[in-house]
This record gives structure tokens, sequence and C-alpha cells, in this order.
């Protein structure tokens, strides 16, 4: 079975415009626990991406002391926008790719997150993190499955998981052995399968 993005992918989208404060991205990244929101214009196309570490870099966000020449001025100083920091060059998947494609995106160019497209539009977002979840739980998805495909088989089999390897045990006839051992190798995420 395979996974496609839309099945892991982060909605709803969490986005800004480039006339976004600063200040408002910073606060939305964190409200949301979110490393990177794609940027829109007014019709709610793609036009960029902003991530915490594109804020980060600001300097002048940490820099809680206010400079004396800011004190003498009598006009205020805008609050810096998205647009001043966003990355315009932006790395997409789209909503129906296989989950492979992000990952080996990912991993090519060492970005974090990737927004998710849809007809055109932003549909999602995809990021590492996102990654990490479905890992850890990877093992526990991994039983579930095994031990759904050989319930007709062998009611009283039992499966155990460890890093994608599938161990089953209680088959007794090489029959038996040979079927536990190609159904639960065509289950997604599995490594190796041996069986007691």
């Amino acid at each position: 079975m395979t996974m496609l993005i839309r099945d892991l992918m982060t909605t709803p989208v969490v986005g800004v415009t480039a006339e976004t404060a600063i200040g408002t991205a910073l606060r939305l990244l964190d409200d949301h626990k979110i490393t990177a929101m794609p940027v829109m214009d007014k019709d709610g196309v793609l036009t960029g991406i902003v991530s915490e570490a594109d804020i980060v870099q600001d300097a002048t966000l940490l820099n809680d002391r206010v400079p004396i020449a800011a004190i003498r001025t009598t006009t205020e100083t805008p609050p810096r926008k998205v647009a001043d920091v966003m990355s315009h060059l932006v790395v997409t998947v789209d909503v129906d790719d296989d989950l492979d494609v992000a990952i080996d995106l990912m991993w090519s160019t060492m970005v974090k997150s990737l927004p998710v497209m849809e007809h055109g539009s932003v549909a999602g977002m995809i990021s590492r993190s996102d990654l990490v979840h479905l890992l850890a739980g990877r093992d526990d998805r991994i039983r579930a499955e095994v031990r759904e495909l050989l319930q007709d088989e062998g009611p009283d089999w039992h499966v155990n998981v460890r890093d994608g390897v599938v161990t089953v045990t209680g088959p007794a006839d090489p029959h038996e052995r040979r079927l536990a051992d190609i159904l639960a190798g065509t289950v997604r995420g599995v490594i190796a399968v041996r069986i007691h």
C-alpha cells in the first residue's frame, strides 16, 4: 500500500502574505507549533515560504535594547515585513505524490517543510516533523496491518515488530510459514520477516 502526501500533510494551511509583519509571522509559527508557512498573495497564489530560520536570522528581533537613534526619531519605523526575509524559491509537492517524493526532496534539498499543492493552490504543508511522527509509530502500524492480514490464516499466530523487522510466531507447516512470510512482506515499511 502506497502512502500519499495527502495522508500525512498538515491542514488547514496557516499562511501569511508578504505584507504580514514579522512579529505576527513569528507568533503564528509559535502558536501553531510549525516551522514554516507558505507566503501567498491576495488571491491565494503561492509566492514564497517563510521559516523559523528566516525570521530568527533577523537580528532586529533579538535586540531588546532600543537604539538611541530610534528614541530621537520623531517618526515611527514601520515593522519589518515577511517580504524582507522570505524565500522566493519554493520547492513544492502535489497531494497525490507518493510520500517518498517528499522524503527525497527534503533529503536532497535540505528543506525542512514543503508546501503541498492541489490544482494550483496550497492544500497543506508537510515537514520533517510529520515524517518523524510517522516513523515513530511505524512499528505499531506495521504490527496492526500484519495481524489483520494473518487473522484469517492463523488467529493464534503472534506478531511482533521491531525497527521494521516482523517476527511471526505460530505457523507450523511449511505452507503456513511461507504464506505468513508472503503476507507480512506485503505491508509497507517491512524490512524483513522472520517466522518462528
